[in-house]
């Protein structure tokens, strides 16, 4: 019992400790999520501000500064609340004989970095994808889901806006992506992940791009766009599910872009029942029928 009590511990007071280097510059500049994420974020508002899709829009758009909230939230004081509960879990597998490379399909380990790191982003994104579809055909996961589709005016920041229990859900799922690839974590898959916020905050910025022909393979704002829809098409219960490649809905035929304009209402059926504030979300979707 005291393995469990020590990992929840230095789970929590690690992941916190780690974040606070990262604020004051103690560790390397390419694995700073913290000030990575506010670079991306700037970089990409800068786009929003200069180069508008929607030139209607405010700078500072509806719900705002909730959306810059929660992106610190999910992506770090949940982070630290949660991380110790993880560790927890790895002990407990471990008991159980399942680790890291106990599920392992291949081994991926021997080959050049670069191939890692590209298997590693396609297989990752993929499992996202999967989770992503789960999120809405399956009424349980879509409430809380709804959290993230209550945006009206989209915006870089609500890229973050999303229920915590999101990462309860996809957290597991990811683990399971990794441990089929051997339990593979490089030391640059840092590379990855900030690839894929770029991704993930253009996806939902007020800037019009579709990439051209490279619109087949990875997500975009024309696309991911209609994914926030009011009104999908008969039948659908959502369209364009990819979170940085556009490839599986391609392959799965769950695309869809009738037109580019970007003049659509958002949301979803029913989204006047959200409540608006932040503290009122974190709780939303427990109980409710």
């Amino acid at each position: 019992m005291n393995d469990y009590w020590e990992a929840l511990s230095n789970g929590f007071l690690g992941t916190l400790q780690w974040t606070w280097k990262s604020i004051i510059f103690e560790v390397p500049w390419y694995t700073n999520y913290f000030w990575g994420l506010i670079l991306i974020s700037l970089v990409v508002w800068l786009l929003e501000i200069f180069f508008p899709w929607r030139k209607d829009q405010s700078i500072f758009r509806k719900d705002f500064w909730l959306d810059a909230f929660y992106m610190f939230f999910n992506f770090f004081i949940f982070a630290i609340v949660i991380n110790g509960i993880y560790k927890v879990l790895e002990i407990l597998f471990a008991d159980f004989g399942i680790t890291a490379k106990s599920l392992a399909l291949v081994d991926i380990s021997s080959w050049v970095m670069g191939l890692q790191l590209l298997v590693f982003f396609i297989v990752l994104d993929f499992v996202q994808w999967f989770t992503h579809i789960c999120l809405h055909k399956f009424s349980v996961l879509w409430r809380f889901h709804q959290v993230h589709h209550s945006v009206k005016e989209m915006g870089f920041a609500a890229h973050l806006r999303y229920h915590w229990m999101e990462n309860i859900l996809y957290k597991p799922l990811k683990v399971f992506g990794v441990m089929l690839l051997g339990g593979f974590e490089p030391e640059h898959a840092y590379v990855v992940h900030f690839i894929a916020i770029a991704i993930g905050h253009l996806n939902h910025a007020n800037v019009k791009l579709s990439y051209g022909p490279l619109k087949y393979v990875f997500n975009n704002p024309v696309m991911h766009l209609y994914h926030h829809s009011y009104e999908l098409p008969k039948g659908k219960f959502g369209v364009n599910f990819g979170i940085s490649l556009s490839l599986w809905d391609y392959l799965f035929k769950t695309n869809y872009i009738p037109e580019d304009s970007g003049k659509i209402p958002l949301g979803y059926p029913g989204d006047e029942k959200m409540p608006r504030g932040f503290w009122k979300q974190l709780v939303y979707g427990f109980g409710k029928k």
